[in-house]
């Protein structure tokens, strides 16, 4: 029983220095108490442009609470954006990108916004669709891919003029051959594994989805090959002689004039 008290007493007096000890430590002080908008953008701003990105979105925060109105918290929300991307935060980055078209569809740098959302995933989609891997093709998601497209498609139609336009459009053809290509890869490995049915609709898919593509003429040869061990003799020599017809010149895929064109054609 004395041990047991003995003990007790220890403990209490452990905590009170413990609690003592901790009123020793002084606060951290917030050093941007009383800074204006201006001095807290533009140590911001400097934070951010000297890689200090973490640090930056706890200067630009700040100031979008302190100072909600204006043009400072404006441009702060659109750093937000800029540096969760640096920081290869998609999801945030994406949120911030969003959350500034939502409230400010009209702003003057409102195109930047839409061209960083087609960045942020284009660069997701570069890490988990590169060519140049091992891995199995059916792996991988081309979701970011087409989100990027969308991205880039939407900035160029509503600002065609935009100084981000043309290197969006670039991007944009860039990845509808990695999109087709995605499509081809998908329908080769379902043939390589017999499931022929599966390998005509992805090749089907690549065909209509990306007329005029270099890699559709793959995605026929797939078909053609797809439909003969399935004995369908006249589907494949259907499509045998589309496949000649465009090494002649004449690609019967192309679109009739008076048909939409295809949902990623805007140039």
């Amino acid at each position: 029983m004395q041990k047991i008290l003995l003990k007790c007493i220890a403990t209490a007096i452990a905590l009170s220095f413990a609690l003592s000890a901790c009123g020793l430590i002084p606060e951290q002080k917030d050093e941007t108490v009383g800074w204006s908008a201006g001095k807290l953008y533009a140590e911001a701003k400097d934070e951010l442009d000297q890689g200090g990105y973490e640090k930056s979105i706890k200067y630009f925060e700040k100031l979008e609470s302190r100072f909600p109105f204006g043009t400072f918290a404006q441009q702060a929300q659109m750093d937000i954006a800029y540096a969760h991307y640096r920081l290869k935060e998609q999801p945030e980055a994406l949120a911030a990108a969003d959350r500034f078209i939502k409230l400010h569809p009209n702003h003057p740098n409102v195109d930047y916004m839409y061209y960083l959302r087609g960045l942020v995933n284009f660069n997701e989609h570069s890490s988990i669709f590169d060519i140049f891997s091992h891995q199995d093709d059916t792996e991988r998601d081309p979701k970011a891919m087409r989100d990027a497209f969308d991205s880039f498609k939407m900035l160029a139609t509503k600002f065609p003029n935009s100084p981000y336009t043309p290197d969006a459009i670039a991007r944009m053809k860039y990845l509808i051959n990695a999109m087709v290509q995605h499509e081809v890869h998908v329908a080769e490995y379902y043939y390589r594994r017999g499931a022929y049915i599966s390998a005509v609709n992805r090749a089907q898919a690549a065909v209509s989805d990306y007329p005029n593509s270099e890699a559709t003429t793959k995605a026929l040869y797939i078909m053609r090959d797809s439909y003969n061990a399935l004995g369908q003799n006249q589907l494949r020599d259907d499509t045998d002689r589309i496949i000649k017809n465009s090494e002649l010149g004449i690609d019967p895929r192309n679109a009739p004039k008076d048909e939409k064109s295809p949902w990623w054609k805007i140039w």
